[in-house]
């Protein structure tokens, strides 16, 4: 009898999870299925780059499992009864199904946090998914010169965005509304090269700026004043998947699952969650932040953990913790902020053309991972072997390859 693994979500984080999991253990005694609504990866950390105009290259998610082991089943998750240990998918033609499982790796991510502001979902455009950038993109063909682009928030996408979209089309009029200063949370250096970029690429900056409203052509701010726009790009946070708040599986104010250490759900030990659909505590008790740079590591933690409690042996615990924070200017400059352990910026930074070549590293690195998941060192590759019903003791078999650091 195989352990039943369903992985929903094929981001960064579900895609990693599967991959990992597929090198950890042999399939005679694990069954790995990946769900997912389409048929492609996507590079979230790149839609800014779609939106601006440029091409991605498709990854087919088919090709990039080809030979791992892993399902890949192409559908939408509509819902998870943790307590039955069933999750619901639509598929072709609208077919619904029910498929049961023994672990699962929740990793359904995020989408746009509209925070409640009347106006943004009819007319703000979003970064946060790959049709959102598409939408974008078509919209910014569409614009003449002169036009009017805002973008609002001031987090690491909402710069992202802005910068691009400045480089991309100097045409436009291209403008930043951020709540509180520009860059409040870098180090000096790492605020002045980013006020510098703003000027060189004639972004208007709009400081502690609070945006209550979106219409068409224009937003109001808290003070009432009104700011044009032909094409308003929203960027103040993210907000995830609604499944998991409707299940019963534990959650925190913001709907994200709560879990350990281990990235195991504190109320149903079978349920694993990882990238922004969990809520995990990082060091100093905080909260870990929804992101890329969160998201990589709980995957392989989650994957260490399943694999290690399949097959009796000790479950490794690594603290997630930060290192920089990346910051794509356009396509030939960036900032690189280093930052403490949980996530606080230091007074060190690396600015320029050296630092939009580290962001492209790391940006390149993190697809090859997920493109080439037996190719990434790991931990203990062993059979599992399943006992009892739930599958959730399992014997080893066979020797362990070297562990390799990853």
């Amino acid at each position: 009898m195989q352990h039943r693994v369903i992985v929903l979500g094929a981001g960064y984080t579900g895609a990693i999870a599967a991959g990992r999991l597929a090198r950890r253990l042999r399939r005679e005694g694990v069954a790995i299925t990946l769900v997912n609504a389409e048929p492609y990866f996507v590079e979230r950390v790149r839609l800014h780059q779609l939106a601006a105009g440029q091409d991605l290259p498709p990854r087919p998610l088919a090709a990039m499992f080809a030979g791992t082991g892993v399902t890949l089943r192409l559908a939408r998750v509509t819902a998870v009864d943790a307590d039955r240990r069933t999750v619901t998918v639509t598929g072709e033609r609208e077919a619904r199904e029910e498929l049961p499982y023994d672990t699962l790796v929740y990793a359904l991510g995020s989408g746009r946090h509209d925070q409640g502001v009347p106006g943004v979902a009819e007319h703000a455009h979003d970064i946060a998914s790959r049709p959102g950038a598409l939408r974008l993109r078509a919209r910014l063909a569409e614009l003449v010169a002169g036009a009017p682009v805002l973008v609002v928030g001031g987090g690491l996408t909402g710069l992202e965005a802005a910068t691009e979209l400045a480089e991309a089309r100097p045409d436009l009029d291209v403008a930043l509304a951020v709540r509180g200063a520009l860059g409040e949370r870098l180090s000096p250096k790492g605020r002045r090269h980013l006020r510098a970029v703003c000027d060189r690429l004639g972004i208007t900056v709009h400081e502690h700026t609070a945006v209550d409203a979106v219409a068409a052509d224009r937003v109001t701010t808290a003070d009432g004043t009104s700011i044009p726009s032909t094409a308003t790009v929203w960027t103040t946070g993210f907000a995830v998947h609604p499944i998991a708040r409707a299940t019963t599986l534990e959650t925190g104010e913001s709907g994200r699952i709560v879990v350990d250490r281990s990235m195991r759900s504190v109320s149903h030990p079978d349920v694993y969650a990882v990238g922004d659909a969990a809520l995990a505590m990082g060091p100093g008790d905080k909260p870990l932040r929804m992101s890329c740079a969160s998201g990589v590591p709980m995957a392989w933690q989650a994957a260490d953990a399943i694999a290690a409690r399949l097959s009796g042996g000790k479950v490794p615990v690594t603290a997630v913790r930060y290192y920089q924070q990346c910051v794509s200017l356009g396509r030939g400059d960036g900032l690189i902020q280093f930052v403490t352990a949980d996530d606080r910026a230091v007074d060190r930074a690396l600015t320029g053309r050296l630092a939009a070549r580290y962001k492209e590293l790391i940006c390149k690195g993190a697809a090859w991972g997920v493109a080439h998941p037996l190719l990434v060192p790991g931990r203990a590759r062993r059979v599992v072997a399943p006992r009892g019903e739930c599958g959730e003791r399992a014997e080893r078999a066979g020797d362990a390859v070297a562990e390799t650091a990853s």
